[in-house]
């Protein structure tokens, strides 16, 4: 929690805002009354108990923006599998089979979510007799040496108070882009992720893939805050793992309720099929650290299988936070006093006069305006330091949330002006320019080739040639020794200690 500079005229444009909703009156009586019990989401790296130990169905972060360079349409990115090891074979991460993975979006404020994108994902398999992710070096989605490929279809659900009205399919059998497994199996894994952009009808575009986690941080917050201790603060931990990411861009006008009311509210669910058959939610995300450090143990998992509309069973989570307690007893900051008004309406309702809606219904999810056009420079702490196309005006994948949460769970816009931070001011690699905007995965192998198999007809090649499915020309034994030409001493041991193994064995009665 290390200071930060940033203008004096920043700080104030939030607070001024706020300050303002407080006085036209009734947050408290109005977020405690139209809230009902429900549902509420967090940057979910192994946020509760029960997700973390199914990284397939578990959100780590929602982000909604508008494009930067497409400034009539509305970019939602959505991630799940935390903390994936780029090296992480030979399973690598694929989307789960029996899931629906969703993306809401509530048109007018109510809570209830009038659209709906679900994803769907389904695994082919070539050849199911080796352990390869791949069986030689891979150049195209539809390599024949890419062994494990996921395809998706997308539905668009109109809703009318969480009843069906219509269903289409917008998307059918779109390849998604694989984990990037290294080097010598991926060597240009660019032109992989882009043949993984798809355009659908009407404009829109979508993506599913690997990608660099976008989220910054300092992890090291759970070690008791940081135990006291800032002289360790700054360190990325997230840096060098990657996620599954769903990435959607839209045309703006297809997604909000009319011209005159630009504001959405956007959350993201998993839900997962149970052994009846049945799909029922296990995960849910829209504002970042909820459930990581607004709910105690005890609310974490129902906040996961529940609906913003039933939102008001984690209000006090809310009005009287832990966490400034926390920091008051570790680092002798005074905590805010409480109830905490001004957090209901920042992460419930939306500030009024920049992204809440009218007749907002309190619940959590990310509340953009679609109407403010993105920042030619953006700022890292968004709204905080004057940038009303930031966080918490959506979420952009460069605003520094982190920084921006903490200091206004500490009391920023009650006149306890801070600039703490955990000093990882910006992620570890550089976001894209256009669609889908992230940062590419980090390679499975990151150190330098073997010496000898940088070109021509190296062990890469004898591999997938060794590997190919029966009938592809060759007997077992010689294939097996021409998998092991040039690859080494090592290789030759190797396969030659195999065969000898496998000649032995079938020379036995069994």
């Amino acid at each position: 929690m290390t200071p930060n500079s940033r203008t004096g005229a920043g700080r104030r444009s939030l607070a001024t805002l706020i300050c303002g909703a407080l006085a036209a009156g009734g947050l408290a009586a109005a977020g405690t009354a139209a809230l009902e019990p429900g549902a509420a989401s967090a940057s979910s790296h192994r946020e509760a108990p029960l997700i973390s130990g199914t990284p397939q169905y578990d959100n780590t972060d929602l982000y909604a923006f508008v494009s930067p360079d497409k400034p009539d349409t509305t970019t939602i990115i959505a991630n799940w599998i935390p903390f994936e090891e780029p090296a992480g074979g030979p399973n690598f991460f694929t989307f789960a089979e029996d899931a629906q993975y969703d993306i809401h979006i509530d048109t007018n404020g109510d809570a209830q979510g009038e659209l709906l994108f679900r994803y769907t994902f389904r695994t082919h398999t070539k050849n199911e007799k080796t352990f390869l992710y791949n069986t030689g070096p891979v150049t195209a989605l539809d390599d024949p040496d890419l062994n494990i490929t996921q395809t998706y279809d997308i539905e668009l659900l109109k809703l009318k108070d969480q009843h069906l009205v219509s269903r289409t399919k917008i998307a059918d059998d779109v390849p998604v882009a694989p984990s990037n497994v290294g080097k010598a199996s991926m060597p240009d894994y660019d032109t992989l992720r882009k043949q993984a952009v798809h355009e659908l009808a009407g404009g829109a575009v979508t993506f599913a893939g690997q990608a660099d986690d976008p989220f910054f941080l300092d992890l090291r917050v759970f070690d008791l805050l940081y135990g006291g201790n800032l002289s360790e603060v700054g360190n990325d931990t997230l840096k060098g793992y990657n996620v599954n990411s769903l990435a959607l861009q839209v045309p703006t006008d297809m997604i909000t309720e009319s011209a005159e009311q630009p504001v959405v509210g956007i959350w993201s669910t998993t839900q997962r099929k149970n052994a009846k058959g049945r799909f029922t939610q296990v995960s849910r995300l829209g504002n970042p650290l909820v459930n990581e450090v607004v709910n105690p143990l005890k609310d974490k998992d129902t906040f996961n299988a529940s609906a913003p509309w039933d939102d008001a069973q984690f209000l006090k989570n809310v009005t009287n936070p832990e966490l400034p307690k926390l920091i008051e007893a570790i680092y002798k900051i005074e905590a805010p006093a409480e109830p905490r008004d001004d957090l209901v309406d920042v992460f419930l309702k939306g500030v009024e006069g920049l992204n809440q809606p009218p007749h907002v219904t309190p619940s959590e999810m990310l509340r953009l305006n679609t109407s403010i056009e993105p920042a030619a420079e953006p700022k890292r702490l968004g709204v905080l330091d004057g940038d009303n196309a930031g966080f918490p005006n959506g979420r952009r994948l460069t605003d520094d949330v982190i920084d921006a949460a903490l200091q206004v769970v500490e009391g920023e816009l009650v006149g306890a002006a801070n600039d703490l931070g955990d000093a990882v001011d910006a992620n570890d690699k550089e976001f894209g320019a256009s669609f889908p905007y992230l940062a590419t995965p980090t390679e499975g192998s990151r150190g330098p080739l073997a010496e000898g198999v940088d070109s021509g007809n190296d062990v890469r090649n004898q591999l997938g040639d060794a590997l190919r499915p029966a009938g592809a020309g060759g007997s077992d034994d010689t294939t097996l020794i021409a998998a092991s030409a040039g690859a080494g001493a090592f290789g030759i041991l190797l396969i030659g200690g195999a065969l000898m193994w496998w000649r032995r064995m079938r020379g036995r009665a069994y």
